[in-house]
This record gives structure tokens, C-alpha cells and sequence, in this order.
């Protein structure tokens, strides 16, 4: 059996497959081209998109916007096919961020790390940018939906539901990671809940997208039969050739077992996952020192009582330099045993999930 196209507004993916945004340099034009050429939805990550600018420090508002710009340009001169931003709310520079990627006329921007209650009112008459937030409950789905409806007459154009087992920072509390009532499984059936309401009121149609340790074939198919429309996977998208990454950020995951995912508290006031090493073990034992901020790009980041700076260790494990930083993964990292082209792993994501629905035949 085919995988089913992802409709969201006007555009149409022949992969129910969005590559999710991964920030500091993770995913940029490379790998969401190489995505959307793949027939999937590729994502360029809004969040310290200038990391590579000679003036990131000293201006870093019109550094992020100027690469997030460059890097949208450069992914359209290489595919035909959608593509995204992610832009956290809680980024400082969100709002500019916003406004830079639908004057580029990005297809779609995922909103996430907060409520993005106002996103809608960027969007001008003609503007063709579909907009979509990450959320983890149906709660906030039905908020977004109703702030959204009253003030802009806008409704969200697909909702991402991302569950604890993702890579980065989760929107949960620690304690609620391992929680059975928090699984991706139960926060699909609650927010399609929430959906449907919602559509029904309105006579619409909002895809829901499940994210955060999604991994194969057989995955999509579960969560498609949960009433889920697509999936996002990040941590896939990682060991592949066109990662923006360094090929040692890219090695770690391949040489990731299970007890090297561990749950940290992130500078920014999160729990993330993220893979072991001596650059987090001596974080969590104290030490580490605080710094100073040189960049500025989270609104809830305290330099002040924070052992290090978030967007200066993940800048280091882009290029490959675990002594200064460490990569985020999810929770299913460690089942990556190889590199692989993008187009590989369209591929072998396609033939999983024909696999997971072709009925096993009875021996006569």
C-alpha cells in the first residue's frame, strides 16, 4: 500500500513526511531541499540561523534574518518542492524571523516552544504562507484555534503534535517524559480530538501531524491509523549525506547506544534529549561556570545562573567539536547504524511502511 499525500492549504506532498527543523545549523538549505526534492515537506530551522555571520554577537537580529533569507533563496534554487521554517516563540528574534520568511514566501512555518497566539497577524492579504503550530495537548490546540479565530478570522493550517521521545527541547516536565498518559500514541487521539471539534464548528479541514520518535514505516502507519494525516521525523533526517551538519555530528548518532541518550536540563529552563558525553557529564556535576551571553537568542535563557551557553555548544557539535558542545537526538537515535542519501531513506521509509500494511497470507 502507498503512503497517503499530506495536504496542508494549497499545497500537496506526495509523502505524508515533514522533516522536522533542527536549530543551529542542523537543518538548513541542504538538507530541506534535498527533502522536498524527495517528495517530502523539508524544513529550514529558524533558530540561530545566522550562527555562521561574521556579526552574529554584535547584531545578531539583522544576522539571523539576513541567513534565514539567504538559506530560504538558496533551498528554492534547488528544488521545486514545499518547504518550511520552524521558528520557536521563544526566540527573541521571533517576530523579525516571521516576517523575514513569509517576505521570502516560505510555504509553511512551524511554530513551536510556546504558543504562537499571534502568529496570523503577519500574514498580509496575499500572502500564500501556511501557518502551523507544534503543540503537545489538545488544550492548546483549542486555544490556538479559538485566539486565532476571534481576533484574525484564521484558523491554523495543520497542527504538529510532538510527544516526549523527540530530540531537542521538550515541551514537557520531566517527570511526564516516561508518563504511559503522555506517549505520542494518546497526545495524537487528544489533539485529533480537539481537531475535530474544531472543524466541525468551522467545516474545515486541519491535518494533524505526529513528531518526536517517529521512525519507520511501520510508525507512520500506526500513527495514520491513530487519525493522524502525516508524521515529522528530525532524527532520521540526520545521518544522511545532505545534513547540514558535520559529518562527526552525524558519526555520533551512528555510534549512539541506547544508555548514550539521556534527559538534560537545558540552559533555556527545558528538559531536552540529548547524546552523553564529557561536555554534558561535567555540566550536570557543576563544573562548568557561567558565561557570558553572546548571543542572546532565547528569551527564557538566564546567563546569569546557567553552567553554558546553549547556542555556543550546539554551534561546536555542528562542526564536530564534542569538547565545547553535544548534539541533541531523539530518543530513537540509537538505531541509526549508517549514513545514508536523503533519497535512501524516502525510499526505505516507503518499502517499511508498504511492509506494515500488506496483510500476512495464511498458509493454506
Amino acid at each position: 500500500m502507498k503512503m497517503p499525500e499530506l495536504k496542508i492549504g494549497h499545497l500537496i506532498s506526495r509523502l505524508p513526511i515533514i522533516q522536522g527543523g533542527m536549530g543551529v545549523g542542523i537543518s538548513m538549505s541542504g538538507l530541506a531541499s534535498a527533502v522536498a526534492n524527495a517528495d517530502g515537506i523539508g524544513v529550514i530551522a529558524g533558530a540561530m540561523a545566522g550562527i555562521c555571520e561574521k556579526d552574529v554577537t554584535t547584531n545578531g537580529l539583522e544576522a539571523n534574518c539576513r541567513a534565514l533569507a539567504r538559506e530560504i533563496r538558496k533551498a528554492r534554487e534547488k528544488t521545486r518542492g514545499i518547504l518550511g521554517v520552524n521558528i520557536m516563540v521563544a526566540l527573541t528574534h521571533f517576530t523579525d524571523l516571521v516576517k523575514t520568511a513569509i517576505a521570502e514566501k516560505i510555504d509553511i512555518i512551524f511554530a513551536g516552544a510556546g504558543l504562537p497566539l499571534d502568529l496570523p497577524a503577519f500574514l498580509k492579504k496575499d500572502d500564500r504562507t501556511r501557518l502551523v503550530p507544534i503543540v503537545s495537548s489538545g488544550r492548546a490546540a483549542q486555544l490556538i484555534c479559538k485566539r486565532w479565530f476571534q481576533r484574525y478570522h484564521y484558523l491554523p493550517d495543520a497542527f504538529v503534535v510532538e510527544g516526549p521521545k523527540a530530540g531537542g527541547h521538550l515541551g514537557f516536565k520531566a517527570e511526564q517524559l516516561d508518563d504511559p498518559a503522555f506517549c505520542l500514541e494518546n497526545l495524537v487521539g487528544d489533539v485529533v480530538a480537539a481537531v475535530e471539534k474544531v472543524e466541525a464548528q468551522h467545516g474545515v479541514r486541519i491535518p494533524v501531524i505526529a513528531a518526536g520518535g517517529v521512525y519507520d514505516g511501520a510508525d507512520i502507519h500506526r500513527f495514520l491509523e491513530l487519525g493522524a494525516s502525516g508524521v515529522q521525523m528530525g532524527t532520521r533526517f540526520v545521518a544522511t549525506h545532505e545534513c547540514d551538519a558535520d559529518p562527526a555530528f552525524k558519526q555520533s548518532y551512528v555510534d549512539a547506544s541506547k544508555e548514550d541518550l539521556m534527559v538534560i536540563k537545558s540552559p533555556v529552563g527545558l528538559p531536552g534529549r540529548a547524546l552523553r558525553n564529557k561536555f554534558l557529564v561535567d555540566a550536570a556535576a557543576g563544573t562548568r561556570r557561567p558565561f557570558r551571553c553572546p548571543y542572546h537568542c532565547i528569551k527564557t535563557c538566564d546567563p546569569e545562573k546557567s553552567p553554558y551557553c546553549i547556542g555556543l555548544a550546539l554551534a561546536a557539535a555542528r562542526q564536530g567539536k564534542f569538547k565545547n558542545g553535544f548534539a541533541f537526538a531523539g530518543a530513537n537515535a540509537y538505531r541509526v547504524d549508517k549514513i545514508v542519501s536523503v533519497k535512501e531513506l524516502m525510499n526505505a521509509l516507503e518499502q517499511s511502511y508498504d511492509m506494515a500494511t500488506t496483510p500476512v497470507l495464511e498458509p493454506a
